[in-house]
């Protein structure tokens, strides 16, 4: 193993991905491997952070051998917003709390209370499945553990911890947590305690732009098959990551599907978009922020549908090769939530307009569709009445020619493909290297920035079949608030207080009769 290359590892939803790049940016090797998330109550999401070391021991060792050569510097990214309570030692006390997870849409109240001052500070919506949301609902239902804990933490957080045995945050994970004053780039003290929470509870912030955290211990490396004293790279949230392992640029705007979707572009200075919906984070880089639509339910919504229809991926992708009807019905896959542009953790989905007409296929195809219709809005809401020539595609959720057709015509750009399979933990690994001084900034942005393709266009007239649908679909969802069950078990429009007049598809706030 004599080859000069670097380790990242991204803590992924349900699976952990190692990749082993090459100083000139090219991956020699990747593996995963998967874990469960669970749910012991609706609305819950945890998995257990010893199922993480598991799997990232497993994976790492695999692909460092495939890879034929010794890593000198890991670099981290990993899924955002998580909480991990971990008592002195770095142990986790209970299984982390996931970004799927709404059991805290009750602590948003206190979010409410707080000054416009410090809610522009945060310069994000409210989500109940961000940290500081979460951490608020362990000190109400768990005051125990509460009060055991030493680190709160998000999941790539303490994956470094165990690493290291070192104990830090970033900011591109920590501006993500509804604890962080996103335009001063520093955690909201302020915040906390208006919140009732202990500021002893938050890790100290390292730059998250390649900045060493420290050495891989002697027991961590033993687990991984690595000599200790390697050097660990603060990392940065898989978002952010990916970012920066995709390529992307000032002006650019791309679209990653996976579990869920998110566009993003770049930002020099910070701009909220908190009242449409949209999420303002730190980046990856020295100096930068971007923009983000999420959409909770992509891969997790079409793996639904998948399961009830007892259909395989190819299966589901294929049905978009087909014609669609203006009779077929129309999909809303909301089926936890959504985030961009509702702002709304009890909205529900439906296929609305079912008919004697409809068969399997047009169902999947619909589905396809109706995902394709909610990155639309979360794109809406990011851009406003801006349009770019162009929308980059990454992520592997995307990977089927049927598929980004689809995306193309209703998206309405064209799609160039960056062929980065792997982006957040590309992404992690160039963050290593650059921890390493083995690669600039400038090289990582600019010679080793992966070039981006044309996948697909918009066909002009399915492009104009997708627009009337569309059109039903944005009456439909606000149809549908307004006689889900909220999220406090009341009939009406599932709204958290105070959250009425979020916008909603078109800029448009989307209020249900009675709402404020």
């Amino acid at each position: 193993m004599s080859a000069v290359c670097t380790l990242g590892l991204d803590l992924g939803t349900s699976s952990a991905k190692a990749v082993v790049l090459g100083t000139g940016g090219q991956v020699l090797a990747q593996a995963s491997a998967g874990y469960p998330v669970t749910s012991a109550a609706d609305g819950y999401a945890e998995t257990d952070p010893a199922c993480w070391w598991s799997a990232v021991t497993a994976c790492a060792r695999e692909a460092v051998h495939a890879a034929g050569a010794r890593p000198s510097a890991i670099g981290l990214s990993g899924q955002m917003h998580g909480l991990v309570m971990t008592s002195p030692d770095g142990g986790a006390l209970r299984p982390a709390l996931l970004w799927a997870d709404s059991r805290a849409t009750g602590c948003l109240r206190a979010y409410r209370r707080l000054s416009p001052g410090a809610m522009a500070r945060l310069a994000n919506p409210l989500a109940p499945g961000m940290t500081g949301p979460m951490l608020k609902w362990i000190a109400e239902h768990e005051p125990r553990t509460y009060a055991e804990a030493r680190w709160a933490l998000q999941p790539k957080d303490w994956l470094r911890a165990r690493l290291t045995g070192e104990v830090h945050a970033e900011p591109s994970d920590a501006s993500a947590t509804l604890l962080y004053d996103v335009i001063g780039d520093r955690w909201d003290l302020e915040v906390v305690s208006a919140l009732g929470l202990e500021a002893g509870l938050l890790a100290p912030l390292l730059p998250s732009a390649g900045a060493p955290a420290g050495h891989l211990t002697a027991e961590a490396g033993t687990a991984l098959g690595l000599p200790a004293g390697i050097t660990v790279a603060a990392g940065a949230g898989d978002t952010a990551a990916a970012a920066l392992g995709s390529g992307i640029g000032q002006g650019d705007i791309q679209l990653t599907v996976g579990t869920g979707a998110q566009v993003i572009r770049p930002l020099a200075d910070p701009v909220s978009g908190a009242d449409a919906g949209v999420n303002l984070y730190r980046s990856a880089t020295p100096d930068g922020w971007y923009q983000m639509g999420a959409t909770i339910t992509a891969g997790l919504s079409l793996n639904w549908v998948r399961e009830v229809m007892n259909a395989t991926w190819a299966e589901l992708y294929a049905s978009a090769e087909h014609p669609g009807q203006a009779h077929d019905p129309i999909f809303v896959p909301h089926l936890a939530g959504e985030r961009t542009p509702y702002s709304d953790p009890a909205l529900r989905g439906s296929w609305t307009g079912l008919s004697l007409a409809g068969d399997r296929a047009a169902l999947l195809r619909c589905a396809l569709e109706g995902t394709a219709f909610s990155i639309r809005d979360a794109l809406d809401a990011l851009l406003g009445e801006h349009r770019p020539p162009r929308l980059r595609l990454a992520g592997g959720g995307t990977l089927a020619a049927g598929w980004r057709q689809l995306l193309a015509d209703v998206l309405g750009l064209p799609l160039y493909a960056v062929d980065v399979p792997a982006a957040s933990g590309r992404g992690a690994a160039l963050l290593g290297a650059h921890a390493a001084d083995l690669l600039s900034f400038e090289e990582i942005q600019g010679p080793l920035a992966p070039p981006a393709h044309l996948v697909a266009e918009p066909d002009p007239a399915m492009a104009a079949f997708h627009a009337e649908r569309h059109a039903r679909f944005r009456r439909i969802v606000p149809a549908l608030r307004a006689t889900q069950i909220s999220a406090d078990g009341d009939a009406g429009s599932g709204v958290p207080e105070g959250d009425a007049g979020h916008a909603g598809p078109g800029g448009h706030a989307d209020r249900a009769e009675g709402a404020a």
